[in-house]
């Protein structure tokens, strides 16, 4: 497990940078956190680090959003919305669990029963001073 400490949106990104040099394609990384927590900052990073093709924009209207990268594809997933399990089904979300896709899912609550046994598993939380947060970033391995 790693935490850190960021004091503007810019760092935020910055540790989403660092934090994507660890992923391989058919990774999955599930994001939680409060509303403005800074999930999509975090993302944006992610998706620089892997060399996305266009700027990642939250997808709370369209759910998912899917990003040329180099080794194949980057899908943002934002479940925000979601009411219903059932729901999922319609998106396909679970399709994006292959070898071909690095998947980063804001709102992950809705579909942690099927997650990939193995993920990461991203908590950002907001600090003591106005721009800060914390973010916790750990590994989910099956028993």
């Amino acid at each position: 497990m790693k935490t850190y400490r960021t004091h503007s949106a810019r760092e935020t990104v910055e540790v989403g940078r660092t934090f994507a040099a660890q992923l391989k394609p058919g990774d999955c990384v599930a994001l939680s956190g409060t509303l403005g927590s800074g999930k999509t900052q975090f993302v944006i990073g992610v998706c620089e680090g892997l060399q996305a093709r266009a700027h990642a924009t939250s997808p709370t209207f369209t759910f998912i959003n899917e990003y040329s990268a180099p080794f194949g594809t980057v899908v943002h997933i934002d479940l925000y919305r979601i009411e219903k399990p059932s729901e999922l089904d319609a998106l396909g979300v679970e399709e994006y669990f292959n070898e071909r896709c690095i998947c980063l899912i804001e709102w992950p609550e809705m579909i942690a029963d099927r997650l990939p046994p193995r993920h990461y598993a991203v908590e950002l939380r907001h600090g003591a001073a106005e721009d800060e947060r914390e973010i916790v970033i750990r590994e989910a391995v099956p028993a």
